[in-house]
């Protein structure tokens, strides 16, 4: 890149208006028009923002969880679609690259969502839409796997983006594929997991991965989680008492700005509602891949090499164009 842009990040932390589109994404908006008040050119926000994570995976047996299956399907958002339009439309008017985890909506089936990132340029374009190539754990009664055709790094005002959505931060290959395509700024979508095993640390697994990416990478990271809302644990627990101390667990949820010494750029916000800022200047990546540059000198593509399947993989391909019915005139019946 002749020019390597310095500019001003944006992580939100924040709880969407739970299984409600058109609120969350107001909120969105709102956040959005806040961020760039206060001079940012790139604004991140959690996995799954539009309309919030499905939870009750975590806490309810399939059976149970069906009936929520329907709201979130009901609630999700089509690819294009007025709600992607009214994000794109923000990103426009505040002049910020952005990235924002959404349900998506199949077109071709009542029973496949998506947990998608879409990345909208300065100028409102849509540049990517990126399915979570696997659900994690739970997540699997949820969500369909998407495919390598989204694993792309994209040129944007801000500099060559890439982003993936939480425990795709831990797929290696995933990372490197970005990596490989000369990203220098990445976005790291998670949600608040409150309700993951008693010894594990969300807070620290989310710096933990997020650190390794910058540092392997030699790149910026902007990290993004929702918060659990009051509203959503009034929803999700009700009466159950142990279920509302689980959802309210400290240390669930971090956002910030890492650099590309693996450090973070200023103090990560834990568990609060918020936006953290951070000053990125894509210059501070060049000295350290003349040390470690694991998609340059400091690999053997002799010895080692990655293949990606980047092909979109459709739920039926046709080997010709459907024919049409028959329809003949009476004279050619006669």
């Amino acid at each position: 890149m002749s020019h390597l842009p310095r500019f001003t990040a944006a992580a939100v932390q924040a709880s969407p208006v739970y299984l409600d589109p058109a609120a969350t994404v107001d909120k969105a908006v709102a956040l959005i028009a806040e961020a760039a008040g206060n001079g940012a050119g790139l604004v991140v926000f959690p996995e799954v923002f539009v309309p919030g994570y499905p939870y009750w995976n975590w806490t309810m047996n399939p059976v149970q969880g069906s009936p929520w299956f329907e709201r979130l399907q009901r609630a999700s958002v089509d690819v294009p679609g007025p709600y992607v339009d009214a994000l794109r439309a923000a990103a426009r008017q505040y002049g910020v690259v952005l990235v924002i985890g959404v349900n998506e909506r199949a077109a071709h089936s009542l029973g496949v969502l998506y947990n998608t990132l879409l990345t909208i340029g300065s100028d409102g374009a849509l540049l990517g839409v990126h399915r979570k190539l696997v659900p994690t754990w739970a997540e699997k009664l949820t969500w369909t796997g998407g495919d390598g055709s989204s694993l792309r790094v994209h040129p944007t005002a801000v500099g060559p983006l890439g982003a993936l959505a939480c425990g795709e931060n831990t797929n290696t290959l995933a990372r490197f594929t970005l990596l490989a395509q000369g990203e220098l700024v990445h976005a790291s979508c998670y949600i608040a997991l409150p309700v993951a095993p008693a010894d594990y640390d969300m807070a620290d697994a989310i710096a933990v991965r997020t650190a390794a990416h910058s540092f392997e990478g030699k790149v910026f990271s902007v990290v993004a989680c929702s918060t659990v809302s009051p509203e959503i644990v009034e929803l999700l627990a009700g009466d159950d008492e142990e279920l509302r101390a689980l959802f309210q667990r400290p240390r669930s949820a971090l956002s910030g700005i890492f650099g590309p010494d693996g450090r973070p750029v200023t103090e990560p916000l834990v568990d609060d509602e918020g936006i953290v800022y951070g000053e990125i200047d894509l210059g501070r990546c060049i000295q350290p891949k003349q040390m470690h540059d694991i998609t340059g000198h400091y690999n053997r593509f002799d010895i080692f090499r990655l293949e990606v399947d980047n092909r979109p993989r459709l739920p039926v391909t046709f080997t010709a164009p459907p024919a049409g019915p028959q329809i003949t005139t009476p004279e050619e019946d006669a």
